[in-house]
């Protein structure tokens, strides 16, 4: 498995100790430091099965500065601008095989671990 981590979440700490008890292998990626290129991003947005607009963080100073709700944006300028500014993806993020959970709420990784 792999979590797609920011230490300074709650909910990411909250999901990264969830999996810590879960006993199963995982690996940390804080995709602020490492952030997902344009391929790795549809690659997890296929696992989520969600267009990219759902993974975004519309409370982020640049989701306003880009206009990002403007729904006339194609879903390669909605990822090329969470490539650009990888703190717009929504967090934390599990991935699980060919399958993958946004930790808001909690229960989703629950239920991916089950």
């Amino acid at each position: 498995m792999i979590i797609y981590h920011n230490p300074r979440c709650s909910k990411s700490r909250d999901a990264l100790a969830l999996l810590a008890d879960s006993g199963q292998p995982y690996q940390v990626i804080e995709y602020l430091k490492t952030p997902l290129d344009y391929p790795a991003i549809v690659d997890l947005l296929a696992k989520l099965k969600l267009p990219a607009r759902q993974i975004l963080r519309s409370k982020e100073p640049e989701y306003q500065s880009l206009n990002l709700a403007d729904p006339s944006l194609s879903e390669q300028q909605i990822i090329e601008a969470v490539v650009a500014h990888p703190r717009l993806m929504e967090r934390p993020i599990v991935v699980k095989g060919e399958q993958a959970a946004i930790g808001r709420p909690l229960a989703n990784i629950e239920a991916l671990l089950a």
